[in-house]
């Protein structure tokens, strides 16, 4: 049976519908339509004002529920990360792996295969083919080069799963690896690299299509050296996910780079969030290692970042609030723009004809009131 969702303003991700109802069945988006055109015996739930917008899309995400996908890459762990970043308005999201071993990485790979659950969208590898010099919290034993094996694993992957999503460095693949990898179907993102901007350009030049946490544990943009982060802003066919915390990135530095960053290529959100999001823990492991929470920070024992204590809702709430962008852009930070890097616009991210019914109810202050996954009531 339809539903139909009224009494609230509705964002399809391009702008504000009013008056309209947002009619849902079997887990899809059947339209936004005006009272008179509601489907014959569609239910009715009538919402006291807010705004429905699409659940957001997180490319990255490490843990959640106090698990991480390192300690045990298996679809049970997949769905625990999913649910508990739920009820932050995530719907769709990439388990991500850490640089790690190849069983590990065969592991995670085999997981997000078996794994049904509504909100794993696939599986994002951070590593472990990044560069030693801006390793971040990354164990620099376990970087290195890819190989030939390395490649048709991937090759494989990227043609089997709904979306496969590489961080790699320059230094660490070639140009004729990154094109394999785009022709498998693999979104290739640079990250954790110090190439300088020439190199840069030419791994986009082969294929490549994002930059990973854009700033953090990459070259810096300087007055003769553009660096990685200089290739990304100037390279309109790419974009790239931003850590919106207040911690990874300066607001004056986001600014910035919203200013400057050339198009169609866009900024979008990502929490990077670990083990912490939905729990109290105040610390955990990543490889063996103890990384700490404190104050919205997690560190290693010498401070070095590792990962984000972070949600969805909050960076955009960060990005509104903080930066002063309009909420319909932070919405489409959230959602529109990774879909669109993952080429699933048609999936997810906006809500439209054909779409997932994943959407959000969010009050005036952008507080989330309810959930709905594929058309389920989840949080």
């Amino acid at each position: 049976m339809p539903v139909a969702l009224t009494g609230a303003t509705i964002f399809d991700g391009e702008s504000r519908i009013s008056g309209h109802a947002l009619v849902l069945d079997a887990g899809r988006v059947l339209g936004i339509l005006p009272p008179g055109q509601l489907p014959e015996g569609a239910e009715i739930q009538t919402l006291e004002g807010g705004l429905l917008t699409a659940g957001f899309v997180d490319l990255q995400v490490n843990g959640g529920g106090g698990v991480m996908l390192n300690d045990a890459p298996e679809a049970a762990t997949m769905e625990t990360i999913a649910k508990a970043h739920l009820p932050f308005g995530t719907t769709s999201l990439l388990p991500t792996l850490i640089t790690d071993t190849q069983a590990h990485v065969r592991a995670a790979i085999a997981a997000a295969k078996a794994c049904t659950s509504p909100g794993v969208a696939g599986l994002h590898l951070e590593g472990p083919h990044l560069s030693v010099a801006r390793k971040g919290a990354h164990d620099a034993a376990l970087i290195r080069a890819m190989s030939d094996e390395d490649l048709t694993a991937l090759c494989d992957a990227a043609q089997s799963l709904p979306s496969l999503y590489l961080t790699v460095a320059p230094e660490s693949v070639t140009a004729a690896q990154i094109r394999h990898l785009v022709d498998a179907g693999a979104i290739v993102s640079l990250g954790h690299s110090d190439c300088g901007y020439a190199q840069a350009s030419a791994a986009y030049d082969a294929g490549a299509t994002a930059a990973t946490h854009l700033f953090n544990a990459m070259s810096q943009l300087t007055n003769r050296e553009p660096g990685m982060v200089g290739a990304l802003l100037n390279e309109g066919r790419a974009s790239s996910g931003v850590i919106a915390d207040g911690i990874h990135v300066h607001p004056a530095t986001l600014r910035a780079a919203l200013a400057a960053k050339q198009g169609p290529g866009r900024l979008f959100l990502v929490s990077d969030a670990m083990a912490t999001i939905g729990t109290d823990m105040r610390s955990f492991t990543l490889n063996g290692r103890e990384i700490l929470r404190e104050n919205g920070r997690l560190t290693l024992g010498d401070g070095t970042l590792a990962g984000a204590d972070l949600d969805m809702i909050s960076a955009v709430r960060f990005m509104v609030d903080v930066i002063g962008l309009a909420q319909d852009e932070a919405l489409r930070m959230a959602s529109a723009y990774p879909a669109d890097l993952l080429g699933r616009a048609d999936e997810i991210g906006r809500l439209r004809p054909g779409t997932q019914a994943d959407i959000l109810w969010l009050g005036a202050g952008l507080e989330i009131q309810k959930v709905w996954q594929r058309g389920k009531g989840a949080a």
